[in-house]
């Protein structure tokens, strides 16, 4: 798979939604309902946890813990009511909250998607991206860590 897929486009435009979101709620803009609360810590019960990245994992396991996300945020935003948008190229509306945050989270898990389909015909993808896309979702700052942003 060459560069050309659009997923730093898409990796780029998830940070910001996130961005948007986290600060709208540190800023006090943003205030999760109890609803919210609730489905940012079946979230957190429901997505892989954090695997060192020394650790080698098959391609398929690999692509399979990134695509678990958007499937899980998909639950998630039926639950709450909320609707998923794309967020590649598109400047994320403010006040940004719950939604905004799950459309961006939901971005990377969808990559994994495309890329976990994809395996069998193309290879996997670059080392590179797939790092870029892990850093998002796993370890400390990142989606993994997501009910630490909050001070509600």
């Amino acid at each position: 798979m060459d560069e050309t897929d659009g997923f730093d486009a898409r990796l780029h435009s998830a940070w910001e939604w996130w961005d948007a979101a986290i600060e709208d709620a540190q800023e006090g803009r943003w205030t999760r309902t109890t609803l919210e609360r609730r489905v940012m810590d079946d979230i957190a019960v429901a997505t892989p946890a954090y695997v060192d990245p020394s650790t080698e994992l098959p391609w398929p396991v690999r692509l399979g813990r990134l695509a678990a996300w958007a499937e899980v945020l998909r639950v998630a935003a039926r639950a709450g009511g909320w609707e998923l948008v794309s967020v590649t190229g598109v400047t994320p509306p403010r006040p940004a909250g719950m939604a905004e945050l799950l459309s961006a989270i939901h971005a990377v898990g969808e990559q994994g998607e495309i890329w976990l389909r994809r395996l069998p015909l193309d290879g996997p993808p670059t080392s590179r991206a797939v790092r870029g896309f892990e850093a998002f979702l796993f370890g400390p700052g990142a989606a993994d860590d997501l009910r630490q942003f909050f001070y509600d």
